[in-house]
């Protein structure tokens, strides 16, 4: 599949594109962040991831204004990139060529599909088209559910909108609905390559974090400070009420830089409720380690 279209990344180069990760990667080269880091991804919000990246200089990894086809539900997954552009016929041809040569099946919207696992989320660059821009309805949809478990982030309208809402494990963010459909005037020019959704940029294997205030794409050595960081606010956020409701710290002392008197109080009650509270237990032993008074 590497072989069919001018833009792709073999596994070598997503490899040398993505040398901060040191774990686990697919056969085509993207990191593999551990599926237990993904489940725990589900409980983090756009705000908490977005506040992680920017603080270690990942500025433009955020992109809002979607059309959720499952409104209220989560997308977490590993990224598999596609990269469409304006159709040319000459390069058109050439990579139909290419791509049938290598043994593609059918048309080019269905080409990325066939590459997907459980756990991807495919993640494609359609300019935004609206008009025209559906490279997927029902029946896509469907393949692609059954074939990763996930949805998609498309950045163009979708078609067959009765048919799509129906899946309601189809958890996905694009454009909006429109009854076009793309295929005649787009060409594929790159699968699992470098692209661009709306004001973000992504790469193959990042990690893909939908909700309903928009779309963030994690690079993969950063995915457990995210949900690490995210689960200790959450700790933080159950303290700071429940002390509230108690009437033992006022709302100045709680929404301020708490004092060493409440971050010690603090690590008291995790100490005392390891096992129930909403994080892993791993997450609270790491803070309690971490002190330094």
């Amino acid at each position: 599949m590497n072989k069919f279209a001018p833009l792709n990344l073999t596994p070598e180069e997503i490899i040398a594109f993505t040398p901060e990760w040191q774990g686990e990667r697919t056969a085509d080269g993207r990191p593999r962040v551990p599926d237990g880091i993904l489940e725990r991804m589900r409980r983090v919000t756009i705000s908490q991831a977005w506040g992680v990246l920017r603080g270690d200089e990942f500025h433009w990894q955020y992109e809002g204004g979607w059309v959720c086809t499952q409104p209220g539900k989560v997308l977490v997954g590993r990224a598999v990139t596609a990269c469409y552009m304006p159709r040319r016929d000459d390069v058109r041809k050439q990579i139909f060529e290419r791509a049938h040569a290598a043994g593609c099946i059918g048309d080019q919207v269905s080409w990325t599909i066939d590459t997907l696992v459980p756990g991807d989320v495919y993640v494609a660059d359609v300019f935004g088209k609206v008009a025209d821009g559906p490279i997927m309805g029902d029946n896509l949809s469907t393949s692609i559910l059954a074939k990763s478990g996930n949805g998609v982030v498309h950045d163009a309208a979708i078609r067959d909108m009765d048919g799509v809402v129906e899946l309601t494990e189809f958890v996905s963010f694009c454009r909006g609905y429109h009854p076009s459909y793309s295929s005649p005037t787009i060409a594929l020019m790159g699968i699992n390559c470098p692209v661009r959704i709306g004001g973000a940029t992504v790469m193959p294997g990042d990690v893909v974090l939908g909700r309903d205030d928009g779309v963030i794409f994690i690079p993969p050595h950063l995915a457990e400070k995210v949900v690490t960081t995210s689960e200790i606010v959450q700790l933080r956020d159950v303290f700071g009420k429940m002390c509230l409701a108690e009437g033992r710290y006022t709302p100045g002392e709680i929404d301020g830089r708490w004092t060493q008197a409440i971050e010690e109080d603090f690590s008291s009650w995790l100490e005392a409720h390891p096992d129930a509270l909403p994080v892993p237990l791993e997450t609270i032993q790491q803070y309690l380690s971490s002190r330094t008074w």
